[in-house]
C-alpha cells in the first residue's frame, strides 16, 4: 500500500495571481490545501525543485502526503497540478485534506505479468490495453500501489475485465454498473484462435479444388474472336 510522504512547505499570507507570481519569482510554487473538517483553505508555497522531483517520481496524484507547514502537519492528497505548457514545470498545486478514516478517489495503475505464458501473444497477438489505470474508491491509508493481471493461458480474442482483478478489501471501482474491459488479446489479422480456416474448408463442399486454368491464348496469327466476327460482318468492297 502507498505510504505517506513528507512535503516541506511554508504558509503564504496572500492569494491571487499577483501574489502567486511573486512566489514563483522566489523559486517556489504556490499551492492550496482545502477540504476536510476545517472550513478555511491553507495557502502554501513549496520549493519548486522539491515538488518537481516528487512529480517526476510518478503516481503523484495518487500519493498521500504529510505536508509540514511551518511545523503544522496536514495530511492531504494532490488533486491538481498546473504545468507550464512550454517548460513542463509546476506552476500551482492543489491538495485535498484527508483523515485516516476518509475514503478517496484515485487512479491505480495496472501491471501485466506472464506475457510469455499467453498462447495468444505467442502466436503473434497484441496486448491491447484499454485502461492503463483503474479509478477506485479506497481508504486514504490503503491506496494500492498497482493492480496485477496474469496473462497465463489467454488466447487471441480473450478480454480481461475488472471482475478478473483481485481487489483488496474496501477497494471498489468507481464504475459499478458494468464489468468493464481493461485489456484484450487482439490478433494482427483480426482473427481469433478458433478462426483458422483451411483451403479445403474454404472451397465449396469442403474439398480443396484448384482454380480454373486460365484461357489458352489464341494461336499466333489468328484474329481474336471479336475481331473475326467484325471482319465477317463487314461488306466486301467493290473491285
Amino acid at each position: 500500500m502507498a505510504q505517506a510522504n513528507v512535503i516541506k512547505a511554508s504558509a503564504r499570507a496572500a492569494g491571487g495571481k499577483g501574489a502567486a507570481r511573486a512566489v514563483r519569482r522566489t523559486g517556489s510554487v504556490p499551492g492550496v490545501v482545502y477540504g476536510g473538517d476545517e472550513g478555511n483553505a491553507d495557502t502554501i508555497q513549496i520549493d519548486a525543485n522539491d515538488l518537481f522531483i516528487l512529480i517526476k517520481k510518478g503516481r503523484f496524484l495518487s500519493t498521500v502526503f504529510d505536508i509540514d507547514v511551518d511545523g503544522r502537519k496536514l495530511k492531504a492528497i494532490p488533486r491538481d497540478v498546473q504545468l507550464d505548457p512550454v517548460k513542463d514545470f509546476p506552476l500551482h498545486v492543489d491538495f485535498q485534506r484527508i483523515g485516516s478514516d476518509n475514503r478517496v478517489r484515485v487512479g491505480v495503475p495496472v501491471r501485466f505479468i506472464n506475457e510469455a505464458l499467453s498462447p495468444g501473444l505467442k502466436r503473434g497477438g497484441v496486448l491491447n490495453i484499454v485502461r492503463h489505470e483503474v479509478e477506485v474508491w479506497c481508504p486514504a491509508d490503503k491506496i494500492p500501489d498497482h493492480f496485477e493481471i496474469d496473462l497465463t493461458g489467454l488466447a487471441i480474442g480473450r478480454s480481461i475485465h475488472i471482475s478478473a482483478v483481485a481487489l483488496p478489501e474496501d477497494v471498489k471501482p468507481t464504475i459499478s454498473d458494468r464489468d468493464f474491459t481493461i485489456a484484450t488479446i487482439a490478433g494482427t489479422g483480426g482473427k481469433d484462435d478458433d478462426d483458422a480456416p483451411t483451403a479445403a474448408a474454404a472451397a465449396p463442399g469442403g474439398d480443396a479444388k484448384a482454380a480454373p486454368a486460365a484461357a489458352t491464348p489464341a494461336a499466333k496469327g489468328a484474329a481474336p474472336p471479336a475481331a473475326a466476327s467484325a471482319a465477317k460482318a463487314a461488306p466486301k468492297g467493290k473491285k
